[in-house]
């Protein structure tokens, strides 16, 4: 009975090691797909943003570029898994609070609000074909596009 006992702790021990490495693992891997880049449209002479200046544009705060140009900000819509990591990383808001930000800046006058889109491809698309427009997707997402560093790094 006695062997039978330790032959079980050992079993328990062994598997609570393998559960606490799994979910180590899995953190180590949600950790590098919640990186984000920021896109722009090709024509943009913009290469590099401060991440401060960066909230300020994504926040509604500044509007216009330094030639004029109107921004036009493109977002995942806050239901998708890129939509909810901006919505904790950039703004520090649960995804509601998020739409509720947007709607009362809209609603006072304050900001236009982003385009929302359910895939990345859309956003791209779109700022593809609009002047002036700023992107947010996944680091994982970015292909050939138009990447601004932000604090030098192609991701934050």
């Amino acid at each position: 009975m006695k062997k039978e006992c330790v032959y079980i702790k050992k079993m328990t021990n062994a598997i609570l090691f393998l559960f606490c490495w799994l979910a180590m693992s899995s953190n180590i891997a949600n950790d590098q797909s919640d990186e984000l880049s920021v896109i722009m449209n090709a024509e943009s002479q913009i290469n590099e943003l401060p991440f401060k200046e960066l909230k300020t544009i994504l926040k509604g705060e500044k509007q216009r570029w330094k030639d004029g140009t109107k921004i036009s900000l493109a977002m995942m819509k806050t239901n998708t898994a890129v939509g909810g990591i901006i919505s904790k990383k950039v703004y520090d808001m649960t995804s509601d609070q998020l739409n509720k930000y947007w709607l009362a800046l809209v609603f006072q006058g304050k900001a236009t609000a982003p385009v929302f889109f359910d895939s990345e491809d859309e956003v791209k698309a779109y700022v593809l074909r609009t002047k002036g427009a700023l992107g947010v997707i996944s680091y994982d997402g970015i292909k050939n596009d138009k990447v601004v560093l932000i604090d030098g790094k192609k991701f934050f």
